[in-house]
């Protein structure tokens, strides 16, 4: 836990350099394509002066100036399986943002799904040394959290004070400056795989970048799929990738729980590859273009030509109906739902004051599946874009594009962490453990 808090605080350092310096490229590291947005600051001030805690506000600040993205090759449920693939792969989408942008680039922040991510709730809670909350009274309340046994393998990737309370008074974002006497804090901890941390970590090295922060790509999706509202009262973003599926809950602006399922879009394409008998390119253009969960009679009658290049007439020759694809497609859409709600009966979803579903992703773009998500999750469900930001180009507006944006944000205001506050190192408990999110039904 120390190393990572000292990587991490280092990573921080790295990014103040960035902003100083006043670009950055954000980079998306997914099973089917690896995305880069090259960004410019403008107005360093007001980014990184604006001290409350957990302050996601406005997007102003900075524009895209550079996007570009490739195919993916050596990544799996959103994990990197062949490095030097995968190397390849970033160093082909960073050249070509950077060559829009007409910039070089050093600094990156990587965002990367999979991984096996769990969510932990800790609290903890102090006497004030005097009568005012400072940023040492913070850093000490942070320390006095017991952080559970983890398990060897895993590194802690997020750790977030999602509430303060000062006396009786809960709810608060930032406490600083404020008079009490007894401080209270609830932290969301999110752990995760460390040896997909560290392939990640040595894949951007290897392309003589600097890594000046890293995520996981459930957290940005939620960040620029869900609306302000939606984060404040209670959703969840449901990011259906390629190779996986990231599901995160926010609450009062902040993620309270992420986890995901190790299926994605790729599973359908590959299903309907085996059952037409056809490569997996034709697959997912037949996908993409008659791809549907929902067959009416007409279906039936509508005839796909599925195409193919063995050189025999009569197999190249083949035709389905759509209805037929469907039928394909559908039973592995519904199992990747299923996995969902699971994660989200897990989480203690039902107990939010709002039960917004969002999905995004590329995945998301399939016919119909917004009224079958609202059928098999029982509630409210929005297909969501990402937030529009200054200079991003029409082509990485869609719903794929979710968490390269919503790390841009997240690089351009990030939350407070663990790692913000100087915390004395002799002060890491590893005690209790306490299963997330049962402590939101109790304080909000």
């Amino acid at each position: 836990m120390a190393d990572f808090y000292h990587t991490q605080r280092a990573m921080r350092q790295m990014r103040r350099q960035a902003l100083q310096r006043g670009v950055i490229a954000i980079l998306d590291v997914g099973s089917s394509k690896t995305a880069c947005l090259v960004l410019r600051f403008d107005g360093i001030g007001r980014l990184s002066e604006d001290n409350s805690i957990g302050s996601l506000a406005g997007q102003s600040g900075f524009r895209v100036i550079g996007a570009a993205t490739t195919r993916s090759r050596g990544v799996q449920f959103g994990e990197i399986t062949a490095m030097q693939e995968t190397e390849r792969a970033i160093r082909t989408a960073v050249q070509a943002a950077q060559k829009m942008a007409e910039i070089r680039v050093d600094h990156v922040i990587a965002c990367f799904s999979g991984a096996n991510p769990r969510s932990y709730g800790l609290d903890a809670q102090t006497e004030l040394e005097g009568q005012v909350v400072t940023e040492h009274e913070v850093a000490r309340v942070l320390a006095a959290c017991e952080v559970p046994e983890y398990g060897t393998g895993r590194e802690v990737l997020h750790a977030q004070p999602v509430n303060f309370a000062l006396d009786h008074r809960s709810g608060l974002s930032d406490p600083r400056g404020q008079l009490g006497q007894t401080l209270s804090v609830d932290m969301h901890m999110l752990t995760v795989d460390a040896d997909a941390v560290q392939n990640l970590v040595h894949c951007v090295k290897r392309c003589d970048l600097e890594l000046a922060g890293i995520a996981s790509s459930a957290y940005a999706s939620g960040i620029s799929a869900l609306v302000e509202d939606e984060q404040e009262l209670g959703a969840a973003c449901i990011d259906l990738g390629g190779g996986s599926t990231g599901v995160s809950i926010f609450m009062k602006k902040h993620l309270i729980y992420a986890d995901c399922v190790r299926m994605g879009g790729d599973h359908i394409t590959s299903d309907i590859s085996m059952g037409l008998g056809i490569p997996a390119a034709n697959a997912e253009r037949i996908k993409t273009f008659y791809g549907g969960v929902h067959a009416t009679g007409m279906d039936d009658r509508e005839m796909i030509e599925i195409g193919g290049d063995t050189g025999d007439y009569e197999h190249d020759r083949r035709r389905v109906s759509r209805a037929e694809l469907i039928g394909i497609m559908r039973p592995r859409v519904e199992e990747i739902l299923e996995e969902v709600r699971i994660r989200l009966d897990a989480a203690g979803f039902e107990h939010l004051p709002s039960q917004q579903i969002v999905l995004t992703g590329g995945g998301s773009q399939i016919p119909g599946l917004g009224g079958l998500a609202s059928r098999m999750l029982g509630q409210q469900v929005r297909l969501g874009r990402p937030l529009r930001v200054h200079g991003l180009p029409q082509a990485a507006t869609g719903p794929g594009f979710a968490g390269a944006v919503g790390l841009s944000l997240f690089a351009a205001h990030p939350q407070d962490e663990w790692w913000d506050f100087e915390i004395p190192v002799d002060r890491y408990p590893k005690r209790s453990l306490k299963r997330a999110v049962k402590w939101f039904r109790d304080n909000w």
